[in-house]
């Protein structure tokens, strides 16, 4: 990868959709591994703030 290929920073752009209106999605064709999100500490997490959540009930 050259710096012309190089993206600027905050230049992302969103994977193709298909679909219109209230059933647009993203184009599951062209999704890859690279695309979405991991976060392995989101359970533990959760557990954690609901432990540490005033009881207000």
């Amino acid at each position: 990868m050259n710096d012309d290929d190089t993206p600027a920073p905050g230049a992302a752009k969103p994977p193709p959709t298909v679909g219109e209106g209230c059933v647009r999605r993203y184009d599951p064709e062209a999704l890859s591994e690279e695309d979405g999100t991991d976060f392995d500490g989101a359970e533990a997490l959760w557990q954690r703030t609901q432990r540490e959540r005033p009881n207000t009930e």
